[in-house]
């Protein structure tokens, strides 16, 4: 498992009952997670005076009890910096276990030696593209939701890269890989961080079993002649790392060589000593 443990501003307190007691920054969140299934003591003071609470309700959906939690607040991960807020469905905007992930692309950046440009599809709120901007390349960030870029680019300017060359899209992933096949655009690292179910703005069905392999191998032509590294992530239940493995090894590592490693993702439970598995992630990399 690759565990994210070099945060600060973020810590998983506890988790078990089906939900994850978290510290972001000065806030403490107590939020539903599917793998915390193990019970554990939540009748201590910090399970019960939490700042803001997500519960799911039985009809579906869920609500926050915000309690005396700010509308939003800033959270620092080394010399990134990130806005959070609560949203619907129990999401702050920020996915602290892809850290493993940002740390991973900015060291091949920085030892590449060369420009490196970089596509970030289903970019959500840019944590990837922050780092990998933030280590020296340029980005383009691609989402179909337009709030979410915008805070995209909210975060590139909190972390000091107001200025630098990322380019914000506005779009369907794969219409725009499309275009950038058309208009023979091509990228040295791609990082995809698909939904597991979605709709296109045409009504299109989005399904990660039926739609990631041809989505993975649409993306492949758009690698350079010399490509540095892919990440696959995935938060579908039930999908074994090695899926995203086998996947970048028949459709990049077959074309190019390399290396192709999986494996899951986790954050270190402080009260445990355990990790809670956060999904699962596949890397292909240049030798």
């Amino acid at each position: 498992m690759w565990i994210a443990k070099d945060w600060k501003d973020y810590e998983l307190l506890d988790c078990g009952g089906g939900e994850k007691l978290e510290r972001w920054d000065r806030q403490v969140l107590v939020r539903p997670d599917p793998q915390a299934i193990w019970e554990t003591d939540k009748t201590g003071r910090v399970w019960r005076s939490a700042n803001g609470r997500y519960s799911r309700s039985s009809t579906g959906g869920g609500h926050w009890d915000k309690g005396k939690l700010p509308e939003s607040w800033q959270v620092h991960y080394k010399d990134l910096t990130f806005q959070v807020k609560p949203m619907n469905f129990k999401h702050t905007g920020l996915f602290p276990e892809q850290a493993v992930n940002w740390d991973f692309a900015m060291d091949k950046i920085r030892n590449a030696g060369r420009p490196v440009r970089v596509l970030n599809l289903f970019a959500y709120t840019g944590g990837a593209t922050v780092a990998c901007a933030k280590a020296g390349a340029s980005v383009c960030h691609v989402d179909a939701a337009k709030g979410m870029v915008a805070w995209g680019k909210e975060n590139a300017r909190l972390s000091g890269l107001a200025e630098a060359p990322i380019r914000w899209i506005v779009d369907d992933c794969a219409k725009f890989v499309e275009r950038e096949i058309r208009r023979g655009k091509t990228y040295d690292a791609i990082i995809m961080d698909p939904p597991s179910y979605g709709r296109g703005p045409g009504g299109e069905v989005w399904k990660l079993e039926d739609s990631l392999y041809p989505f993975v191998e649409l993306c492949s032509r758009v690698l350079s002649d010399k490509p540095l590294f892919v990440i696959l992530n995935s938060y579908t239940t039930g999908l074994a790392p090695s899926v995203l493995g086998y996947i970048l090894h028949m459709l990049v590592g077959e074309k190019f060589g390399g290396t192709v490693t999986w494996d899951e993702l986790g954050l270190p439970c402080t009260a445990s000593g355990m990790a809670l598995p956060c999904g699962a992630t596949g890397r292909w990399f240049s030798e």
